[in-house]
Formats: C-alpha cells, sequence, structure tokens
C-alpha cells in the first residue's frame, strides 16, 4: 500500500530519477499530466471522462505504468482560508483508495486556484469557451505538478 504525504514529505520516497504523474480530480474529469525522468517539466498527458473509481484507477495506473512512473502528485483543493471542504475531503478519499491499487508513494500539493490561473491564461491566449472547457482539466493538472515540480527542485 502506497504512502500519502504532503508534497515535501512524499519527496524521500520517490525513486531518486523517474516521471511523476500529476492529477486534477474534477467531479466529472480526471486531468491527467506527467514529468520528464528529471522532473523538471510538466506536460499535459489527457483528460479522463470519470465513471466509477475502479475504471478511473485502472486508466490512471495504465498511464502510470506507459510513463515508467515513480509516484503521483494530487491536487488538494484547499479553502482560500486554509481549511479543508468536500472537495478536499473526496480528493483525500480518493487517495485513500487510489493507495491499495500501487506501492508507488502519492504527494497531496495545495492546489489552490490552479483553475482559475488555467483559465486566466487560456482567456489571456484567446482560446475560445469550447475548447478551453476541453482543455481546462489537463492543463490545471500541469499547473499543478509543474508547482509542485518547482517545490521539489528546491528542498
Amino acid at each position: 500500500m502506497a504512502v500519502i504525504l504532503p508534497l515535501t514529505e512524499a519527496a524521500e520516497h520517490f525513486a531518486p530519477r523517474g516521471a511523476l504523474i500529476g492529477l486534477d480530480l474534477g467531479s466529472k474529469t480526471i486531468g491527467v499530466a506527467a514529468s520528464d525522468p528529471d522532473r523538471r517539466l510538466a506536460t499535459g498527458v489527457t483528460t479522463l471522462a470519470r465513471s466509477n473509481f475502479t475504471a478511473d484507477a485502472a486508466k490512471v495506473l495504465a498511464l502510470a505504468a506507459e510513463r515508467s512512473a515513480c509516484g503521483f502528485v494530487l491536487g488538494l483543493p484547499i479553502n482560500m482560508d486554509g481549511s479543508e471542504g468536500p472537495r478536499a475531503q473526496s480528493t483525500r478519499a480518493f487517495a485513500r483508495n487510489f493507495a491499495k491499487l500501487t506501492d508507488l508513494p502519492i504527494a497531496l500539493w495545495d492546489e489552490r486556484l490552479s483553475t482559475a490561473a488555467v483559465e486566466r491564461g487560456l482567456i489571456a491566449n484567446d482560446v475560445s469557451r469550447a475548447k478551453r472547457a476541453a482543455v481546462i482539466d489537463e492543463h490545471a493538472a500541469m499547473f499543478i505538478l509543474q508547482g509542485a515540480l518547482d517545490r521539489l527542485s528546491r528542498l
């Protein structure tokens, strides 16, 4: 069973080299991003339509295996006042269930405002509303993972 820890504590459980998979867990979709093996750059992978936990987890694990990933970074949607609401609890529940299916460490990373920041960036680049809706979760996963990679580079 995998460990579930805040990012800086999870770092010591990651292999010295290898990709990390970033996840933005929404109620309808899961945005997926991956890093390079040296953990410098996050790139978008896909947006998965959610069905049920077992199927969703299997898809994520398959994507991780394709990239020889050595860990996961889950965006934890903390409220602006630092409290945790229903979405954060849902993310923690996903992490607990997911940890039973993998031995790879799971890091939780504060994702406050990630979707808003991504949306602003897409609007600034004149991306249409329909196109934004199609890519927002994947881009949010990239934003979350890149933030985590930047933090890890300072450890």
